[in-house]
């Protein structure tokens, strides 16, 4: 075996010491790309994971310049496909995004003041009987403090969810809600059932109309067109009340405000 000369052997150090800087220059490239993203101005051209049918899509798609957005069928797809790097970042209401970020160490939350809104409950045009009865729930909720349990119980400031106890006590027919129950803390399935902020209160709605709950689980963007369908009554699902919805659905008064915010990688 021919023996490499004193030159031979540092030309080859040299190459290798080359070739592993070049590879951690690249390395510090993607870790100073990713690290970029601060805020929703530095998401133009980035490739966003929504929620289809949501605020964050719209918004998304309308609003920021040249980027590539991939509506899921819920947040959690979303939160899967950030954490395996086929998306750069996840555009999504400050709830559920906490909810993501809680149960997933390797994400996290960016604010940036970019889009607030309100969510309501939506039903047919020209219910005005049930919409009535919806808004004096609420109202209720607010006034004897029911409402304000709910967000203790949903969205505690320490400690774990709770899930409160509420008595159907309705037996005159059946109140369907629908929701899409991939949207915690608002709706979400807790082994074979569907809970949360809002089929907790829509348990007093029905309570309050004299007929029993039914929970229909589908997708976020085929409510309306449920609703519209007759398959179910009203819809409460963390849904904003935005002007172009108005033009198909009637919405009751607000019951929880909210922003947009931003996941990406740590």
């Amino acid at each position: 075996m021919k023996k490499l000369s004193i030159m031979a052997i540092a030309a080859v150090s040299l190459a290798v010491l080359f070739v592993t800087g070049c590879n951690k220059k690249e390395t510090a490239s993607k870790e100073q790309t990713v690290s970029k993203i601060t805020g929703v101005a530095d998401l133009v051209g980035k490739h966003i994971g929504v929620q289809a049918g949501t605020t964050g899509e719209s918004y998304s798609q309308e609003n920021i310049k040249d980027a590539k957005v991939d509506s899921f069928k819920n947040a959690i797809d979303a939160s899967l496909a950030l954490k395996n790097g086929a998306i750069d970042a996840i555009v999504i209401d400050e709830l559920p995004a906490l909810e993501i970020v809680k149960r997933n160490a390797d994400l996290e939350i960016i604010y940036d003041d970019f889009s607030s809104e309100e969510y309501a409950i939506a039903v047919q045009k020209g219910n005005t009987e049930l919409l009535e009865t919806i808004n004096e729930t609420i109202a209720k909720l607010k006034a004897d403090g029911r409402y304000d349990a709910l967000i203790s119980n949903f969205m505690p400031l320490e400690g774990e969810i709770t899930i409160p106890v509420i008595e159907a006590i309705g037996s005159d027919g059946v109140l369907k809600m629908g929701t899409n129950a991939a949207f915690p803390p608002f709706e979400y399935v807790e082994g074979t059932d569907v809970v949360g902020f809002d089929p907790a209160m829509a348990q007093y709605i029905a309570n309050a109309a004299g007929k029993k709950l039914e929970i229909v689980d589908m997708a976020f963007d085929g409510l309306i067109a449920a609703l519209q369908a007759n398959a179910i009554d009203f819809i409460a699902a963390g849904m904003t009340a935005t002007e172009e919805r108005r033009q198909n659905v009637d919405f009751s008064e607000p019951y929880y405000q909210t922003k947009q915010v931003i996941i990406i990688k740590k």
